[in-house]
């Protein structure tokens, strides 16, 4: 069967082709059509800010706007890739319910999404910036009255946007254009609230920091984590797909092609880094100066987290904690207390019904993430204790195999699909950076044919019963969603 034929047949086997439009009561106290901010950054670690601890990134309008608002600890992507990513976002749906399921296929136009709720319901909603799904169209998509994009990835310098149907050519640094954009959308008269989507291209390798940006950290270099070592160490108890990934495109032994070098990398990153600062205080200022920042809901964050040599791996894709963890931040005073924390799990599915319910628009029955405003308003109510995690194997990128986990305060679990290999589980509140896999002492890879019961049998009864509660908790997970059995193939 063809990997296409299979991936339809997968996606026709997850209940998204029945998907229902049935709605359900907002969630909360209903908000009176409060106005909203999303800004999207693309491939940004949950750490890449100076009040998170960066090394030397200097972000002063993310740390002013996380101490004047909510930082969200436990805030983690569904999958850690930028399509299936973005399509969570929009439609507060996992990505085998969504069907985009790599970065080459459209959302279809009947699943419901957040910005054409919002549309119906009154709100004038715009998109400026990235849209990336479905190859490289630019054309304008359902549910927005403003619309500024440009095809796949777009380039730094010198863009050509289409604006609502129209390709124009401008000159200049795209995230300082996409936040002329903004600003200007912001500026328009009112006659009604709004949504605005901004979808930066920033931070995306190759990077590429703004002129005035470029060498201000040439003196800087990026610690190496402790992971990054090509040890026998390091890798003890590690599936050997890891490891052979070191020399691949998302390898610190073969960064695309060999053509980058690591230190420059993460200068390179940090640099381009500096303009989304820029473009968050001057968004900011704009909702100041016009009397709206205090009651307008502003979300800051990331399609996925990014790897930098953790395990010897760059990019996403993987469910280490550095690729699937992103920032979080969300800002309005009427709503959040200012330096609030939030160690709850929370996910990308959660902004489509958190938008919604500010919104006092009904939420999609559809919809499996849960409103984030009972925690912006510093409740305490009964929350997840798990998250699913789901990424799919790609042609394209083949060194990263299919992997279906779950992950709870304090512990992760990584089944792998495809593959003759270990599976993984960490005690990350002991072990966060996920150094020793507890079913790696006593597992070799010619095992893999009976994974299960070697792990049954040979394992302490300790880690056999958190193996088991891990693995069911999963498997309820994937039932829950409405996945079945069927991303379970290779686990029985």
């Amino acid at each position: 069967m063809t990997d296409t034929i299979a991936r339809r047949e997968f996606i026709a086997r997850t209940a998204f082709g029945a998907a229902s439009l049935a709605v359900a009561a907002p969630v909360g106290a209903a908000e009176s059509k409060r106005n909203i901010v999303f800004i999207l950054i693309d491939d940004m670690r949950f750490d890449s800010m100076g009040f998170m601890g960066h090394p030397f990134l200097e972000t002063p309008h993310l740390d002013a706007l996380a101490r004047n608002g909510m930082v969200f600890d436990r805030a983690f992507v569904t999958t850690s890739l930028c399509s299936p990513s973005r399509a969570c976002i929009l439609t507060g749906m996992y990505a085998h319910r969504h069907g985009v399921i790599d970065n080459y296929q459209k959302l279809d136009a009947s699943v419901p999404m957040f910005p054409s709720l919002l549309q119906q319901a009154g709100y004038r909603t715009g998109f400026i910036g990235k849209w990336h799904m479905g190859g490289d169209g630019d054309e304008p998509r359902p549910g927005f009255d403003y619309w500024a994009s440009f095809p796949g990835q777009g380039v730094y310098v010198n863009p050509t946007f289409n604006i609502n149907g129209a390709k124009q050519k401008f000159e200049g640094y795209v995230t300082d254009l996409i936040t002329d954009q903004a600003v200007d959308f912001l500026s328009a008269p009112k006659d009604k609230p709004f949504c605005l989507y901004v979808s930066h291209k920033a931070v995306h390798a190759e990077f590429h920091p703004a002129d005035r940006h470029k060498g201000c950290y040439a003196d800087k270099i990026y610690p190496h984590p402790v992971s990054m070592a090509d040890t026998d160490e390091n890798y003890r108890g590690k599936p050997a797909w890891v490891r052979a990934q070191r020399k691949s495109w998302h390898g610190v032994d073969g960064m695309y092609n060999k053509e980058v070098q690591f230190d420059q990398f993460a200068r390179d990153y940090a640099e381009t880094m500096r303009a989304v600062d820029d473009s968050v205080g001057r968004i900011v200022e704009t909702l100041r100066g016009q009397g709206q920042l205090e009651s307008t809901l502003l979300v800051f964050t990331s399609d996925n987290g990014f790897q930098f040599g953790e395990h010897g791996l760059i990019d996403k894709r993987t469910m280490y904690e550095t690729s699937i963890r992103v920032p979080c931040i969300a800002h309005c005073p009427e709503l959040i207390k200012p330096g609030s924390r939030c160690a709850e799990l929370t996910q990308t599915i959660d902004f489509a019904p958190t938008f919604l319910d500010a919104a006092g628009v009904s939420v999609p029955a559809d919809m499996q993430g849960r409103s984030l405003l009972p925690l912006l308003r510093g409740e305490q109510p009964e929350w997840r204790d798990a998250i699913l995690y789901e990424y799919l194997w790609e042609r394209s990128f083949p060194q990263t195999p299919t992997v279906l986990g779950v992950r709870t305060k304090t512990h992760k679990f990584m089944r792998y699909h495809g593959i003759w290999d270990r599976y993984e589980l960490y005690n990350v509140a002991e072990d966060p950076g996920e150094l020793n896999n507890l079913l790696g002492a006593f597992l070799q890879e010619s095992q893999g044919s009976a994974l299960d019961s070697l792990i049954r049998n040979t394992a302490p009864d300790e880690t056999k019963k958190l193996f088991a509660e891990m693995n069911k908790r999963l498997d309820n997970l994937l039932e829950e969603t409405g996945c079945g059995r069927e991303l379970s193939w290779t686990t029985r």
